[in-house]
């Protein structure tokens, strides 16, 4: 596979090897490649966690959003995290 990149893609990848970043311009590329790969993955797991929630509302399993509901949903997460707290200071490892 040939790729023609831009000058200023030519550029910043030199910059990163002669700065002692990347051995290569090719391992540029190729991390380059690295990071899409795993923004795409993140980007698959977003949109199924979207289909997942759409089918739990499907389902009837949404919850309304009223001030006093985060009030309470506030409280309980305070409640949570006292619990886990007062159990690590209990269990000191």
């Amino acid at each position: 596979m040939e790729v023609q990149l831009t000058s200023d893609q030519i550029s910043f990848a030199r910059r990163a090897v002669e700065s002692g970043r990347l051995h290569t311009e090719e391992d540029a590329v190729q991390e380059a490649l690295a990071l899409w790969e795993e923004r795409e993955r993140g980007r698959v797991e977003f949109l199924a966690s979207i289909d997942d929630a759409r089918a739990s509302l499907a389902r009837g399993e949404g919850r309304a959003i009223t001030q006093e509901s985060m009030r309470e949903l506030a409280g309980e997460v305070r409640e949570r995290g006292r619990a886990r707290l007062i159990a690590e200071l209990a269990d000191p490892r």
